[in-house]
């Protein structure tokens, strides 16, 4: 047996301690979000664990607890004195908020649907097959929506889309728009709200997402400019569209490049394919992070076991990077590459036949 080094082995088991400590502290997330904790508390007024039953008709024993715990993972403030509990306005926007840009509730339906499926991905490590979108647990499908909304809302008419040449011009003329790989419509939603004199096609094909976003945009008051329908992103519909976009879906495909040569054939003659990709580096050492963290570990759960059950086989995940990105681009026929824009957590890019 190889002696260890003492004082790595205490850096290491504090490193395991804090996050076991996390682990734990995301499963009190969603209950706090699922029980309509923060929402109570969002006004940030102090509560004591009494009070907190009164406003929501639960029970105040376990609202302590969860309460305690909460405090001591830093989501919530506790104030000794008045041995009363309160959100920030930051925490508020974390957690309560869900139109807010730092809206991060909706990340731990994720990380729930990980270890619920990870029998499946498990076996799949043995076989070698994939484990297809559609056979996750449905909290994958609400909670995808749910993390990646707070970034379109706050990023893709104000930046993203502006960072591509002429395509804003476009849609506040008129334009039509492909949104592949839309789930929950979450991207077209914003996208047709900012624009409504130009026409929206949403494509996926997981149908009980289809239904699902046909129903958020009929409540966000677009359903009329909004068409959604079942369709992978290598049979949808060829429609000579001014803009088609794939929002945080590419890696996931089994052949990215099939579905990059079906794009290239259902863009009108100047039409743009602006790719939306999380945030990664082309070498693993530059990806060493807590962003690259959380997309690896996501990627080995959903994206990676997602493309190995299609065709191809492509297999890119979530940390994919530029070179690979661009390498996908040029075999599907594309001859003009280039990353408009990025924030920390995704990577733009703006593709021209």
């Amino acid at each position: 047996m190889r002696e260890p080094n003492p004082e790595k082995l205490n850096e290491l088991v504090g490193k395991l301690v804090g996050d076991l400590g996390v682990s734990l502290a995301g499963a009190s997330v969603l209950l706090g979000d699922r029980l309509g904790l923060y929402k109570a508390m969002a006004d940030g007024a102090p509560v004591t664990p009494s009070e907190l039953a009164k406003k929501t008709s639960l029970h105040e024993r376990y609202l302590r607890e969860w309460l305690c715990g909460q405090a001591a993972s830093g989501y919530i403030d506790y104030d000794s004195e008045k041995d009363a509990f309160s959100l920030s306005p930051e925490q508020a926007m974390a957690f309560a908020e869900e139109q807010s840009p730092a809206f991060f509730a909706g990340a731990f339906d994720v990380v729930q649907s990980t270890y619920l499926d990870e029998p499946k991905v498990a076996d799949a490590f043995r076989t070698g097959k994939g484990v297809g979108w559609h056979e996750h647990s449905k909290c994958l499908f609400s909670g995808t929506e749910r993390f990646f909304r707070p970034g379109y809302n706050a990023n893709l008419v104000s930046n993203w889309i502006p960072a591509l040449d002429g395509v804003e011009e476009k849609l506040k003329a008129g334009a039509r728009v492909a949104d592949v790989g839309c789930g929950h419509g979450a991207s077209t939603i914003v996208m047709a709200q900012a624009y409504p004199k130009s026409e929206f096609f949403g494509f996926d094909y997981h149908m009980p997402s289809i239904e699902r976003a046909k129903s958020l945009a009929k409540e966000a008051g677009v359903g009329d400019r909004i068409t959604f329908a079942q369709a992978s992103a290598k049979d949808f519909p060829a429609r000579g569209y001014d803009l088609v976009a794939f929002f945080d879906c590419l890696h996931d495909m089994g052949d990215p490049v099939g579905a990059g040569k079906h794009v290239k054939e259902a863009l009108a003659k100047d039409g743009a394919w602006m790719i939306v990709e999380p945030f990664a580096n082309d070498h693993l050492k530059d990806n060493l992070n807590p962003v690259g963290r959380i997309f690896y570990n996501a990627s080995t759960f959903i994206c990676t076991p997602a493309s190995l059950s299609q065709e191809v086989a492509l297999g890119l995940g979530a940390q994919a990077g530029e070179r690979r990105l661009r390498q996908v681009a040029t075999e599907a026929g594309f001859k003009r590459f280039r990353r408009a824009t990025e924030t920390p957590f995704n990577m733009i890019f703006e593709v021209h036949a």
